[in-house]
């Protein structure tokens, strides 16, 4: 136990003793995500640009351009000649520009059937996005004044009742994403860079030949890095409460349950590299050739369902997809045992196969 105790804290010092470690590993991780959600964290929600132009400025002109200014996702602002709105709209500073003619009060007036009054919409073709929403969006107002104006009695109509749903950002979305990917590049990258250079170095070799047993290097390792992700991810959790206002919804032993879970996959995986890389060298490039691919597969930034069909079923096995999506119902959705129990055997069936193959792979020499 004396010996167990002792490597835990010589390994804690060294992790506290090494300044690129603790760079890469925990201030890095957060201001990454401090950027990312600076930027993005709010979302992006949806809203058209652009400008009305009234040559008309009558009362029913105007009642149009209130109607037209009260939707809040059109941000259409009041301009006085159609030539320079035309101009910003080909700039890109506007994706649509709504033209109501002189004249268009004695057409909406008019007792007697005629021409309809038009209305001209100029809109971006190179935004395609944003000018069919606001072409959409314009075309029930526009059509709501006209029925009205026709006396027309609807026989359908919609009762709208509000349902208080979970209101969730990007932000919500990163911040267990970049748990997962801590955990996995402090024991996928971490455990197999050091664990190779002892053994170049003959560390390994030295303790193999003490009355060390190999079941408490191993104890030891587990329970310094367990101690390492554990308080880096609250750290990541207080930096994400206090700058952004995340919360964990969920229970926090389930979450820290995860975090051990994912940390002993990773560190199994760890360890079958370090057994693989006959050098330092060789082990730094095998895990980054492993862990990056799933860092931008595995849901760390963006979600598995945005991704290519045909990616989906091969994404959907990586342990960190598990381990992201585990954290991400957690803490977003309060998610209990019943619920993320598929993530959690996954994460188990990675550790077991893993620590499995690390057994033969893993050489002291």
């Amino acid at each position: 136990m004396k010996a167990y105790i002792q490597l835990t804290l010589s390994q804690l010092r060294l992790f506290a003793r090494n300044r690129q470690v603790l760079f890469w590993t925990l201030f890095f991780p957060i201001f990454f995500m401090v950027m990312l959600g600076s930027f993005l964290g709010k979302g992006n929600p949806v809203s058209v640009t652009g400008a009305i132009i009234d040559q008309d400025q009558t009362a029913a002109s105007q009642r149009l351009v209130q109607a037209l200014k009260a939707n809040p996702v059109l941000k259409l602002s009041e301009a006085a000649e159609l030539d320079p709105a035309v101009t910003t709209l080909k700039q890109g500073d506007y994706q649509m520009v709504l033209l109501i003619p002189k004249g268009y009060s004695e057409r909406v007036d008019q007792k007697q059937q005629g021409a309809p009054a038009q209305l001209k919409v100029y809109y971006d073709e190179t935004n395609a996005a944003a000018s069919q929403v606001g072409l959409q969006l314009i075309a029930p107002i526009v059509d709501g004044i006209d029925k009205q104006l026709s006396g027309y009695t609807p026989k359908v109509t919609i009762q709208p009742e509000g349902v208080q749903a979970l209101k969730l950002g990007y932000i919500d979305f990163l911040v267990p994403g970049i748990v997962a990917m801590m955990i996995m590049s402090n024991n996928l990258n971490g455990v197999a860079a050091q664990i190779a250079s002892w053994r170049e170095r003959g560390v390994l070799r030295r303790m193999q030949s003490t009355t060390l047993s190999s079941s408490t290097f191993i104890a030891a390792q587990i329970t310094a890095r367990l101690l390492l992700n554990g308080a880096q991810a609250v750290i990541v959790l207080l930096v994400g409460s206090l700058f952004f206002g995340t919360h964990v919804n969920g229970s926090w032993a389930l979450l820290l349950g995860f975090i051990v879970l994912g940390t002993l996959a990773f560190m199994s995986i760890g360890f079958i590299i370090a057994g693989l890389a006959k050098t330092p060298e060789s082990a730094g490039p095998i895990a980054g050739f492993i862990s990056f691919p799933m860092m931008f597969l595995g849901g760390v930034f963006f979600p598995i369902k945005n991704m290519p069909e045909f990616l989906q079923p091969i994404v959907k096995l990586l342990p960190i997809s598990h381990l992201s999506t585990g954290l991400r119902q957690i803490m977003n959705v309060g998610a209990g045992i019943t619920e993320v129990w598929s993530q959690a055997a996954l994460l188990g069936g990675w550790l077991l196969v893993a620590f499995v193959i690390a057994t033969f792979t893993f050489k002291w020499e």
